[in-house]
């Protein structure tokens, strides 16, 4: 009965082991037919080639470069690369001031863009605004633009089209705000006139609000600006000190902000998604939500708090990125929590973008491309023949060494390894389909050095069960008590192999990370071959007559391992013993 269960066991393994390779293949015939997966690995950078971009900063003149602002923007741009899917992308300094971003395949402009952008955060006060268009009434069911709203996270609150509410909730409890938003005209038909202030004599205002900002120059800067024109920000000059004139990223609206009132860099984490209301409905409102560090939170609530008082268009605080508003939503409430919403009319994809931009922070520089070109293989298709040369040689080296020590039994070690290698296969390219994982030179390494590890679980598997055939054990109950012995090591061992190759993953650069990955890999299905298919092979093997009486070609033959001649006694010595048959299929003791 227990001979039974036992190959009854073994079996299932095997078809759980089908049953998964099986799995793998239809993935990957289905990504590759209805997606956009291929029957090949992708390649790296050292492999395939890609696009070098260089990166040479841009300053205002009063802004200088030092070696920790560079590496800074290298860390950042990093991680931006990284969220654009880019796998083996590469980020370096060149000199002491420009970057090098190396990725492999194709990159579109848009990805380009999203890299070498400061995308720098900022808020800042609306001193003076005006329509870029001849004024036209909104209607209400018009779509908000830089006219957004925010508030709280948690709170609810209502909003005009063309108009922004800003409100916030204290308490977790979301109700709408209780004070009316203003006209929708009130922001968009009509430019306040304050008097400006000389700009000559006036001494610098300590209030960011202050309507003391706003000088003849800059009234006159705003005049003649002309949103609608493609280039009418270019070269503008961004002080966080100092107003800024600028437009809305829409071109409908045209600003003079005051100076920056909390910066990008206090952002703790920004996401998008749907807004819920009162209720927990989700609605069809898409929002950035913000969250601040401490000294964000207690700067964002002192200014909205002071802002909540002031006239139109006084109480609207710019979000601004990259010296342009992408909304301007005016305060009903202080928000002190420190956890607000962004909503403009984006949509749910832009808004993604831009929170994935701002969760990895601003760029202390802004950045110009200023070469891109298409760069060759480091390595080339050359190298990589080679290298699958030199794994194909070390196979064929295992595979002499099994048969020969181990003479037909060694098949199951051939065996194992050509399902090891397609496993391998199967997961790397469904990698690259899903997660953009590219296969590097380092990572081809890792892949042939796996071949020893493998190889060594069967070897020490064998080992065990000819220890127990030369205590006399039958082949059917050595299988076993070998298996009990060796899976101790063989978990020991590849639980060693894993912890090196997460250790060196987690540490060491990109072009060693990728042999850390594959090793990983690798000896996780190792383990999985061992448990599934190695050893339920085996015992099934134990059963037929062949393996069973100990054929001199099987490599499990008692009288040629010195079964019952000689006995291990520990501490170095060995004890005499009687000889056991050659056919001593039954004899256990």
């Amino acid at each position: 009965m227990a001979a039974r269960t036992q190959q009854s066991l073994a079996r299932r393994s095997l078809v759980a082991i089908t049953a998964i390779a099986l799995g793998l293949l239809a993935l990957l015939g289905g990504a590759t037919v209805w997606s956009t997966g291929s029957w090949t690995p992708k390649l790296g950078l050292d492999l395939e080639g890609g696009t070098q971009m260089v990166l040479a900063p841009q300053t205002n003149g009063s802004q200088s470069i030092t070696p920790d602002l560079i590496s800074q923007a290298r860390d950042i741009i990093s991680q931006r690369v990284d969220a654009s899917g880019f796998s083996g992308a590469e980020v370096a300094t060149l000199g002491d001031t420009n970057i090098v971003v190396s990725v492999p395949g194709v990159i579109d402009q848009a990805t380009k863009n999203a890299i070498e952008k400061s995308s720098a955060m900022q808020f800042r006060p609306v001193l003076l605004a005006a329509p870029v268009a001849p004024a036209v009434e909104p209607s209400p069911s018009a779509s908000p633009s830089a006219s957004g709203s925010t508030s709280a996270s948690g709170s609810t609150s209502a909003s005009g089209s063309a108009s922004a509410s800003a409100s916030a909730s204290p308490s977790a409890s979301a109700s709408p705000s209780a004070s009316p938003s203003p006209s929708p005209s009130a922001t968009a038909t009509a430019t306040p006139t304050p008097t400006p202030s000389p700009s000559a004599s006036t001494p610098t205002p300590s209030d960011p609000t202050s309507e003391a900002w706003i000088t003849q120059a800059l009234v006159d800067e705003l005049t003649a600006l002309d949103c609608t024109k493609n280039d009418a920000l270019d070269g503008i000059v961004d002080d966080v000190k100092k107003p800024l004139v600028t437009c809305a990223t829409d071109k409908t609206e045209k600003y003079i902000l005051g100076p920056v009132v909390v910066g990008g860099d206090q952002i703790e984490s920004a996401s998008a998604g749907y807004t819920s209301n009162a209720q927990g409905t989700v609605t069809g409102t898409v929002a950035i939500s913000l969250t601040f560090k401490s000294s964000g939170t207690e700067a964002y609530a002192d200014i909205s708090r002071k802002m909540v008082t002031l006239p139109e268009p006084r109480n609207r605080l710019a979000a601004a990125l990259d010296s342009r508003v992408i909304v301007a939503p005016r305060f009903n409430e202080a928000i002190p929590n420190g956890r607000a919403e962004i909503t403009g009319g984006f949509t749910l994809a832009e808004a993604q973008s831009l929170a994935k931009t701002l969760q990895f922070g601003a760029l202390p520089l802004s950045f110009q491309l200023q070469t891109s070109t298409d760069i060759s293989p480091l390595l080339g298709s050359e190298q990589l023949r080679y290298g699958l040369l030199a794994g194909l040689a070390g196979l064929v080296v295992v595979f002499l060494y099994s048969l020969v020590q181990y003479r037909l039994l060694g098949l199951v070690t051939v065996a194992s390894i050509i399902v090891a290698a397609g496993l391998t296969y199967l997961v790397v390219t469904i990698l690259g389909w899903s997660h953009n994982y590219r296969l590097d030179m380092a990572g081809v390494t890792g892949l042939i050095v796996a071949i020893g590890f493998t190889a060594d679980s069967f070897i020490v598997y064998f080992e065990r069960i000819r220890d127990e055939l030369r205590e006399g054990r039958s082949l059917a109950s050595a299988v076993e008590a070998g298996w009990g012995r060796a899976k101790r090591t063989i978990l020991a061992a590849d639980g060693v192999n894993f912890l090196a190759a997460a250790v060196l993953y987690l540490l060491a650069s990109s072009s060693v990370r990728g042999f850390a990955f594959t090793l990983g890999l690798t000896t996780l299905i190792d383990l999985l071959l061992v448990f599934l298919f190695t050893h339920p092979l085996v015992a099934l093997l134990a059963r037929l007559p062949f393996f069973r009486d100990g054929h001199p070609w099987s490599g499990l033959d008692p009288r040629r391992l010195g079964a019952g001649t000689t006995s291990y006694a520990g501490r170095g010595r060995f004890t005499s013993r009687p000889a056991v048959p050659a056919t001593s299929g039954g004899g256990a003791r």
